[in-house]
């Protein structure tokens, strides 16, 4: 075991250090229950208040977003120059914002889907936990390979 490379430590992130990275992008992944499995979609984001907020146009993100189960939002980033690279998702429940302050002052925020459309539905994703880690990207010959001998899989 001399010869094992070392692999680097996962840093586990707190509550604020998951917040202050989830401002520097605004493309995350929103997981959902929709209809009979999971479905993923990417939306554009802001933060708001210790929440979440996108835009979106009528359809099954809208409507599985909404529903009565919770909701999931991954976002990520790497740094191409350290190879530091971390993930935040946090967990919680949608809403649609209906009440006529809460929309105007959606205006304010800087969301920019990529996607043209008609995207007139401010959701808030109200989150019950955040989790995040902060790790080095491992380079390929410190990836796990089997040992001579082991099983071999269909693909080799």
């Amino acid at each position: 075991m001399e010869n094992e490379p070392l692999v680097p430590k996962t840093e586990q992130l707190e509550s604020q250090e998951c917040w202050h990275l989830l401002r520097q992008v605004s493309v995350g992944r929103l997981a959902v229950w929709h209809e009979d499995g999971p479905d993923i979609f990417p939306v554009n984001y802001t933060t708001d208040h210790g929440t979440v907020v996108f835009r979106t146009g009528s359809g099954a993100k809208l409507q599985a977003a909404l529903s009565d189960f919770p909701v999931a939002m991954e976002a990520d980033g790497v740094d191409p120059d350290t190879g530091v690279a971390w993930s935040v998702v946090l967990r919680g429940k949608a809403e649609l914002l209906t009440q006529k302050e809460d929309v105007l002052s959606t205006f304010s925020l800087p969301l920019f889907p990529w996607e043209a459309g008609k995207k007139d539905h401010f959701v808030r994703v109200v989150p019950g936990q955040i989790s995040g880690r902060r790790f080095t990207v491992a380079p390929p010959n410190t990836w796990w390979t089997p040992t001579e001998g082991a099983h071999r899989s269909a693909f080799e």
